[in-house]
């Protein structure tokens, strides 16, 4: 096979204005390839994460009620400000959830385990560009090449456009949408611009990058709500999109409603209290599947236990006890649950086993002290296993074959409204670090590629 002409083929398809700011990453000339298996669990998933959304989201609303335990609504609300839980709460979000969801798969000796959802992700216009370039490449010289290249183009997850199709099928009939980027994820924007200009070519719909300061909304207008919620202090245009979707004036994804962006949801549906109202609402079936691929995870509430008490899984008494474990025992990973600058990226994470004990206990000590404002989860951590991939040296001119751990990143969009929303997965970005990496995320020296059966 021709890598060198499929890696530069790739490279020089590369927009003028790249895809991240100021961010590159090692080109591999071929997808990452999924064994069917795999691939067909990536399919189904999005269904069942759609639910797990829309549990949650009842949940939420129940323990509001008193119907389900208070303290449900009392963790996902902690460090909220008053005016983003009235919003949360009010009727015109009701039954809204995120229309993208994006869980980070790592994939294990064991199968494959899901870390964290997120309901705002990055990587979309990349993900997009991925798929769609890697369909173009060229046929190389030979009846051998010719039929491998062809066979997995055939089989690329989500095909040339699905990213594109699936993210213009979220806005429904409107024929205006605003990508609202905020400064916080300026990193993003050259990827979303790319993303509005091929759907532009597309004509079904105007689509629009736009900048926080952006005020000139049409009524019937979608808009895509690239910013987290934490960072609203620093969107000058979140209270005109929040107040006019609120009354139905524009049409707004994803909702502002923090509890999606807290990685406590984990934690409570391992929660033993909380069994049977997910049994009711998922069934045994997706319960089941559920835990079979997330880690077991706790929020970390420091509040005393009875004498008798002990936290589930881990034995121990209190979180204090949590600093003294070995560190054979502590393949665990601590992080900020969410509304925090510091809870995407790799940013607030922290791996047990490859801390001192002296920075483990800095780390548990930080947790506990800032529950009331910004809760922390503790994660089972499931080591990645490790897989062949291989990139292309330009400066060598030459294919380096290596080892490396992956991270899967599926995007599910949601279309259609109310009981008959169905997801449909649009592609998988692969990201693989280098196999001495503990921790998978985006990096100079990461592989990304688009994934193929």
């Amino acid at each position: 096979m021709n890598t060198a002409k499929q890696a530069k083929f790739i490279r020089n398809s590369l927009p003028p204005g790249g895809l991240f700011a100021g961010m590159e990453w090692k080109v591999s000339p071929t997808p990452f390839p999924l064994g069917e298996k795999l691939a067909k669990d990536l399919e189904s998933l999005g269904r069942v994460l759609l639910q797990f959304y829309r549990a949650t989201n009842l949940l939420y609303r129940k323990s509001v009620e008193g119907k389900q335990p208070e303290w449900v609504a009392r963790w996902l609300d902690l460090g909220k400000p008053a005016e983003l839980i009235e919003l949360q709460r009010s009727d015109a979000f009701k039954s809204d959830v995120p229309r993208v969801i994006r869980p980070d798969v790592l994939i294990t000796e064991d199968g494959f385990s899901i870390t964290e959802l997120d309901s705002v992700p990055g990587g979309i216009g990349l993900a997009a560009w991925l798929n769609q370039t890697y369909c173009q490449l060229p046929i190389a010289d030979g009846q051998t090449d010719k039929l491998e290249i062809e066979n997995w183009k055939l089989k690329m997850l989500g095909g040339a456009d699905g990213m594109m199709r699936g993210f213009a099928s979220i806005f429904g009939d409107a024929r205006q949408a605003h990508i609202v980027v905020s400064e916080e994820a300026a990193t993003y924007k050259p990827e979303m611009a790319w993303l509005a200009e091929q759907l532009n070519l597309r004509g079904d719909a105007t689509f629009n990058l736009q900048s926080s300061t952006f005020n000139q909304f049409a009524e019937g207008d979608a808009v895509y709500r690239f910013f987290e919620l934490f960072d609203l202090p620093n969107v000058a245009n979140a209270k005109q999109i929040f107040e006019l979707a609120a009354e139905k004036k524009i049409h707004l994804t994803p909702p502002p409603k923090p509890i999606f962006e807290e990685k406590m949801l984990f934690a409570l549906l391992w929660n033993r209290n909380l069994q049977n109202f997910w049994r009711q609402e998922l069934g045994e079936g997706f319960v089941a599947r559920l835990k079979k691929i997330i880690p077991y995870t706790w929020l970390v509430d420091p509040r005393p236990l009875p004498p008798h008490g002990a936290i589930p899984e881990l034995n121990l008494t209190d979180w204090q006890q949590l600093k003294s474990l070995s560190q054979k025992k502590r393949d665990l990973i601590l992080k900020v649950s969410g509304f925090s600058e510091n809870a995407w990226g790799a940013r607030g994470v922290f791996l047990g086993s490859d801390l001192s004990q002296a920075d483990w206990s800095a780390a548990v000590d930080a947790a506990l002290r800032d529950f009331e404002k910004s809760p922390n989860v503790l994660q089972r951590f499931h080591k990645p296993a490790q897989v062949d991939a291989s990139w292309f040296d330009f400066a060598k001119n030459e294919l380096v074959p290596t080892k490396g751990r992956v991270r899967l990143c599926p995007y599910y969009f949601v279309s259609g409204e109310g009981d008959a929303a169905r997801p449909a997965l649009g592609g998988v970005l692969a990201t693989i670090v280098p196999a001495d990496k503990k921790i998978v995320h985006g990096m100079s020296d990461a592989i990304l590629a688009p994934c193929s059966v």
